[in-house]
């Protein structure tokens, strides 16, 4: 009885022992679930994140093998895996920073595209605006070109009594690359080159042009110095009434020894000098002739 008791005795102390080794393992494992149910979530959670950033899911899928990894499994499996991973990971050496580095570089990338794209868009806006100004440009161009062809057609034939002369465009396509060809043919003779013609007829040309471009756009004042020296008698008093009668928007100041031009003006100025000093005189002569008809 005395050994059965003992016996009973150690096999209590046994059954206890055995009882604390088990509820410290149920502890364990527990423990071990719950860090692996973590371990799975984080790891499906990081996955899920590459996968949006843009990495090639058939490249994952490889590189993680199967999906089973993510599938709940013993404490065992669980262990034997982070293993197995620990020596993946001792082998393959990977730089903990790629990630990281990944998305700065993403980062970076996606800042220069959009910086791309705007200064592409601001391209396209300032070639569009450019493309509009140069054919207003070109617009208002021909438009002032063919009314100034027009009156410069009319003033020359007008100063030289049927004469005739045209501007012409050295590039049609773009005018503004090779100028314009300033072209007369002076009353019965052929038409020439404005390099070409004499004296009087340049004369005569230049101010058929200046006419023209005062009928385009008048400018309030003009100064011309001696227009009339190689021109004869007929064409100087053609030239001083159309400035008399024509261009009443505008002053001129010419400088003149010709009669037949300076007496159609309403001031003259003489400039004279005596004892080396330079003199004017300024006369309306509009009142002189008044008191010369009276006298």
């Amino acid at each position: 009885m005395e050994e059965l008791r003992s016996g009973e005795v150690d096999a209590q102390y046994k059954l206890e022992d055995m009882k604390k080794i088990t509820k410290d393992w149920e502890m364990k494992a527990k423990g071990y679930t719950k860090k692996l149910e973590e371990i799975h979530k984080a790891l499906a959670q990081h996955i899920e994140q590459i996968r949006n950033e843009g990495i090639d899911p058939a490249l994952l899928q490889a590189t993680l093998g199967n999906e089973q990894l993510l599938q709940p499994c013993s404490l065992e499996t669980a262990m034997e895996k982070v293993a197995l991973f620990e020596a993946q990971l001792k082998e393959s050496k990977p730089s903990l920073d790629a990630i990281q580095e990944y998305r700065n570089k993403a980062a970076l990338y996606n800042e220069r595209v959009q910086e791309l794209n705007t200064v592409t868009q601001e391209r396209d806006d300032l070639k569009k605006q450019r493309d509009e100004l140069r054919k207003k440009r070109l617009d208002e161009f021909m438009a002032g070109f063919n009314t100034i062809s027009l009156k410069l057609k009319e003033m020359y034939q007008m100063i030289t009594l049927g004469g005739d002369a045209e501007l012409e465009l050295v590039d049609s396509l773009d005018p503004f690359a090779e100028g314009v060809v300033f072209s007369v043919r002076p009353p019965k003779k052929s038409w020439k080159n404005i390099a070409n013609l004499s004296g009087g007829e340049k004369t005569l040309s230049s101010l058929a042009l200046v006419f023209a471009l005062h009928h385009y756009k008048p400018t309030p004042l003009y100064v011309m110095d001696e227009i009339d020296a190689s021109l004869d008698f007929k064409n100087v008093s053609i030239v001083g009434h159309y400035i008399k009668d024509r261009t009443k928007d505008a002053q001129f100041i010419i400088i003149s020894l010709r009669n037949n031009m300076f007496e159609l003006a309403d001031r003259l100025i003489g400039i004279y000098k005596t004892d080396n000093c330079t003199k004017s005189v300024t006369i309306d002569p509009r009142s002189f002739s008044v008191s010369a008809g009276a006298n």
